[in-house]
């Protein structure tokens, strides 16, 4: 049967390993829509070889080169938030949600409103809105998977499991490119090391959330929101070799752990494939040749996003939306060299701090505009921070 896909966000790293896999088997999928962001030329070949009826950036004024790059091969084009949202809600059996940022929200609860599976990894959507994304995917009938290589173990775990017998999840992280840096030199990081991972090939933004925590931060507020699970029942442990993705605790003492190599395919597959398992082109681990696997507790004095993303659960209502606004903002500072690397917690905590005491909203109805009132608010706060620090 010819399954119907979407894939929101085709030109990043996740987008382009979902298309690796569906370009091995091109009969099996009908390709509805790809949508991407500035690499115009990915997006029209993708689109063009995967016979994709439409394919769309989100800049506007690139609407010209990629019609130009699309230009008679029958796939139509669009450009603007509102035409990716469109090309979310169009007919799909399975849309993959990796869209960066708070940028990915609309689109993905447009796919939910339709009654699909939704793929999702945009972490983002469930720390700012975990709650209205799936009484949205109650209320249609729809299915949302995890991709995070962390929440597809911790699911994959789960299968055939009483939720109500789990007693812990431990989420592993890498430790990013500056584990093993002494505390006193983290504030001299320079962008071009932040931006170097040292087990995982992907795209600059989550590489130096990898480095701050602030990417497994995200993915406690996650597993939270997800898996319904409080707070204290959620630990992270760093995990150098990045082949234990999660492990499952229950209340008998045994542990479940998820096992594979650090290769996004293999949870974007399980997604794709799901409920099946099938052959995925992804490496065999010979255990006998890794020899041992490392464990260390988290140094929050190194990385206090874990604290912060503690801290935001506790506060509740829309303060994940405040998290990830200030985080995006903070990442953002960075990147522009107007903040260094350890004031990026320091801005997150700031921005906390002053919106969850000021502004009323926070506590308000979650729907989609509160939320994008709260996140344009955050902004807002964070960048005041930054100007502040800078000068």
């Amino acid at each position: 049967m010819v399954r119907r896909v979407s894939i929101l966000g085709a030109t990043g790293s996740i987008g382009q390993n979902t298309i690796d896999l569906i370009r091995r088997a091109p009969l099996d999928y009908d390709v509805v829509a790809l949508t991407g962001a500035g690499n115009i030329g990915q997006l029209a070949r993708d689109a063009i070889e995967l016979k994709a009826d439409i394919a769309v950036t989100a800049r506007d004024d690139l609407l010209d080169d990629l019609r130009a790059a699309l230009k008679g091969s029958g796939v139509q084009a669009a450009a603007g938030a509102t035409a990716i949202c469109e090309a979310a809600a169009r007919p799909a059996d399975w849309i993959m949600s990796a869209i960066v940022g708070a940028a990915g929200l609309a689109p993905g609860l447009a796919a939910l409103r339709h009654g699909t599976t939704l793929a999702l990894a945009n972490k983002e959507s469930l720390v700012c809105a975990g709650a209205l994304m799936l009484e949205t995917a109650q209320t249609h009938g729809a299915r949302i998977l995890p991709v995070d290589s962390e929440h597809s173990a911790i699911f994959q775990a789960l299968i055939g499991e009483d939720a109500a017998a789990v007693e812990r999840i431990i989420i592993t992280a890498s430790g990013g490119a500056f584990r093993d840096w002494p505390l006193e030199k983290l504030a001299e990081a320079t962008l071009a090391q932040a931006s170097s991972h040292p087990n995982w090939d992907m795209g600059q933004r989550i590489t130096i959330d990898s480095a701050s925590m602030f990417n497994k931060a995200m993915e406690v507020i996650e597993t939270h929101e997800f898996f319904a699970i409080q707070p204290d029942q959620i630990e992270v442990l760093v995990h150098p070799q990045s082949m234990i993705h999660a492990l499952v605790g229950f209340h008998d003492g045994a542990l479940m752990a998820h096992v594979g190599p650090a290769d996004m395919r293999h949870a974007i597959g399980f997604a794709l494939h799901y409920p099946q398992r099938r052959h995925l082109p992804v490496e065999r681990l010979d255990l006998a040749a890794i020899g041992q696997f490392e464990f260390r507790t988290p140094d929050e004095q190194r990385w206090p996003a874990l604290r912060l993303a503690r801290e935001t659960i506790a506060a509740g209502g829309m303060t994940g939306t405040v998290f990830n606004a200030a985080k995006e903002t903070a990442l953002d500072g960075f990147i522009a060299g107007r903040v260094g690397f350890t004031a990026m917690a320091d801005v997150v905590a700031q921005t906390l701090e002053d919106k969850t005491a000021s502004d009323g909203l926070i506590g308000a109805t979650m729907t989609l505009d509160n939320v994008l009132r709260v996140d344009h608010l955050a902004r807002k706060a964070a960048k005041a921070a930054i100007d502040k620090r800078a000068g």
